[in-house]
């Protein structure tokens, strides 16, 4: 299941979606919108996807995790829009025999999901600055002194 979606994230839901009687493991990642970034205070985030893209590379992702692990069943949920401290953003969950292959198929792909799939963060502080940010996209280097 690849979903893209404006609405509140139902972990339960993801959760069942990837449930099997020939799964021994399921493993649920949430990831949450936190406090602070880098010791600024977060008022919100906000998401933004190029969606067919984005669909798309989740799909691929999903299928190079069933081609690396013996998956019984994969699920990634995003959330677009705007997002409050403490709401989940993003749900994988990973179901397969034993717990070993369902970690690390998780793992693999939330780290692939933050550097290739088309979705950007906006992060807005409680200073009132905003940014967007993409992993992928380089940080700007400090000026050099000439």
């Amino acid at each position: 299941m690849i979903r893209l979606t404006e609405s509140p994230i139902d972990a339960s839901a993801v959760m069942a979606a990837v449930r099997s009687p020939a799964a021994g493991a399921v493993v649920l990642f949430l990831g949450t919108v936190r406090g602070t970034t880098e010791g600024r205070a977060t008022r919100l985030l906000e998401y933004e996807a190029f969606a067919p893209m984005a669909r798309q590379t989740l799909g691929e992702l999903e299928n190079e995790a069933r081609r690396r692990w013996p998956l019984v069943d994969c699920a990634i949920v995003h959330r677009l829009g705007e997002l409050a401290v403490g709401e989940p953003s993003v749900a994988i969950a990973a179901s397969a025999a034993h717990r070993e292959p369902a970690f690390e198929a998780a793992q693999w792909l939330i780290d692939q999901i933050k550097q290739v799939v088309p979705i950007w963060k906006n992060e807005h502080w409680a200073d009132g600055a905003s940014q967007w940010v993409h992993p992928r996209l380089e940080r700007p280097s400090a000026p050099q002194e000439t």
